[in-house]
Parts: C-alpha cells; structure tokens; sequence
C-alpha cells in the first residue's frame, strides 16, 4: 500500500475522504498554511499528523505520492519540489498557470521517473465511465461530433471578494471541466474560435471576465466539437437539463452521460435505446458531504487508478504532457474570447517551446 500526502485542505477535503476509504492508498499526511484549516480537517476526519510546512512533508521518506489543490499560480513550484524530493504527484486541474514553466516540469519528470497525473475528476464520475467504456467497445460506431456544457448557478460566488478579482476566471475554474471532456474524444485539437460576455448579473456584482461562453473547436481531421457555460445565472430542473452533460455523437449511435442526475443514455448500433441511473449506493460513494459538494468519490477513483499505474507502470492519463496540452487549449479560447477571432493551438505551443 502506497502513501499519500495531502497539500491544500479546502478541495483537499475531497481526496482526505477518498484516501480515507481506499484500500489502495495510506494517508500519512495533511498540510496546509492555514493551521486553523489543519485542526478543522483533522477534527473532521480524525486524521492527526498534520504540518504547515511543505518541506517538512516532502523530507517524510515514507509518503510515495503528494496529491496537490493548492491555488493555480503555486501548481508550478509545488509539483517541481514534489518531484525534487522523489515522489509522484497527483495535481489538480488546471495543471499549470504559466506555460513558461512547462518546459522545467517535463524535463524534471523525466530525470525523476516519478509519475505525474492531472486529477481532471469528473472522467471518473459514473455516467462518464460508462460512456467511455461503451465508446471504447464501438457501441455507437465512429465518432462524428461531441458536445459539452456546463451551466451552474454559481451566483453566491459574486459575493466572494476573490470571485471578482481580474486573476478569476470562469474559463479556468469552471468551463475547464466540459474541455477536458473534448481533448478525451477528441486530443487533436487544431484550433478553436469562441465568444463570451459577463451577464448582466455578473456586471452588477463587478465582475471582470466572462461568465457566459460559447466555443467551437476543430480537430485536426476536420471533426468539429462545441462547449458552452453559464455560471451566474438560474438553470433548469435537473430532470430536464443537467448542470454537465457530455453527448458523443457517432456514426451509428449516440451517448449522453449527465453529471449530478448520475443518469446515462445511450442509442447503440443495434437501434436499441436505453437510459441507467444509479442508485444510492452509488450516490453514496460520490457524494459524502452536505448538499452533493466535495465529490469525493471521483477522487477515489482517480487516486487508485493513479495507484494501479504505479504499481503496473502504465502510464495514467491525464499524465503532465496531456495537462500541459489543455492549459494550452485553454489559453488559446482566453485569447479567441479577448480578440474575437479563431487561434490555433499551435501558436501557442510554439510561443513556450512546446509544439
């Protein structure tokens, strides 16, 4: 059984609970700047071996993976001192804020030999792994087009003094989740054109980007894709529209996982039609906290998957190349949204060296 490290205790809640309850992974540490949050979350979970010093967990021999939500700008430096001390890393999404050191982090990995995987969760939330399981297994032929969304009424954010600074943007924290689902289908993508606007919502709360996106991406054999979201504004009834949808299109079939309703359909090659929820047992396992926040069921998922590749050396996806890869899409729509015209990805690749 592999150790874990734990730095960053507010979307770390999450991955306490999920290596709490694996069989696969031991917790051996918390730690956060903030001792209050330490005592809060070791109370919470009756996990006592907490630190407010990074440095001091990474000098723990014994802890073989360091999981890592700490806030964006710090990924970069957080992950090179993980690797500088001998261990793997789980970081979560978006990977990096700066492609500059992107370069640094590829080279570090490869003299270390330590795994890096990018806790891009919702892959493994359970409509999701069914659809790609039924994708893979050619249920609805060829891929001709994916769509995404994610629509959240996120209005409380506007009263967060954080949520209205210039660095926030829902494009990172938000949209970042139906992309990542289009480089899963579709990993090649070209180039991508998008608009975007702050609703009026957001304009009176003094918000300084987009909240509402539209983007069209196109791969680099012709295949298109589209991702939308909205995040401060009311939504509909779940039972009619999920808050994350993903819908594969295919040749001779079509799939549509959704997120919160745990709810899969899916028309197969045979003409046949089916819709699976799950039960509450499964609900359970997703969903430990008050009001379906902090699922930390995916980052169960996520950590034993990451564990398994350990122990079988397989490569775990998404690795570093493939999280470096998405904050590059991602930073080509932030410019197709600041210039209102299509950017390709390339050039931005191009621009840190990394094409």
């Amino acid at each position: 059984m592999l150790n874990i490290g734990i730095l960053g205790l507010g979307e770390g809640r999450s991955t306490i609970s999920a290596a709490l309850q694996s069989k696969k992974v031991h917790l051996k540490m918390i730690c956060d700047a903030n001792k209050d949050l330490c005592v809060q979350r070791a109370d919470e979970f009756k996990m006592y071996e907490y630190t407010t010093s990074y440095k001091e967990m990474l000098e723990d021999a014994s802890i073989d993976i360091i999981a890592i939500y700490t806030p964006d700008h710090l990924h970069a430096d957080h992950i090179k001192m993980a690797l500088q001390h001998g261990k793997h890393v789980i970081c979560t999404k978006p990977f990096i804020d700066d492609l500059g050191r992107a370069k640094e982090l590829i080279t570090l990995q490869q003299q270390t030999g330590k795994k890096v995987f990018v806790g891009q969760s919702s892959r493994f939330f359970e409509p999701y792994k069914r659809q790609r399981k039924d994708y893979e297994a050619g249920m609805i032929g060829g891929l001709i087009t994916i769509e995404s969304h994610y629509n959240a009424d996120h209005r409380w954010f506007l009263e967060k003094k954080w949520a209205l600074e210039k660095s926030f943007k829902w494009l990172y924290g938000g949209l970042s989740h139906p992309v990542d689902f289009i480089r899963y289908y579709l990993p090649d993508i070209e180039e991508v054109m998008g608009y975007g606007m702050i609703s009026a919502n957001g304009k009176a709360a003094g918000l300084k980007n987009e909240d509402t996106m539209h983007f069209i991406f196109k791969s680099t054999d012709g295949r298109i894709a589209r991702v939308s979201g909205s995040y401060t504004g009311p939504t509909q009834p779940v039972q009619r529209d999920s808050g994350m949808t993903c819908i594969l299109r295919g040749t001779l079939g079509a799939s549509q996982a959704d997120y919160h309703e745990l709810r899969y359909a899916i028309t197969d090659t045979t003409g046949e039609e089916r819709i699976i929820t799950w039960g509450d047992a499964t609900l359970k396992h997703y969903f430990r906290f008050e009001g379906q926040s902090h699922h930390a069921g995916e980052y169960q998922n996520y950590i034993e998957y990451f564990v398994d590749s350990i122990e079988q050396n397989f490569t775990a996806y998404p690795d570093l190349k493939e999280g470096i890869g998405t904050v590059a899409l991602l930073q080509a729509m932030d410019r197709s949204l600041q210039t209102g015209v299509p950017v390709k990805v390339k050039e931005v690749l191009r621009e840190f060296g990394l094409e």
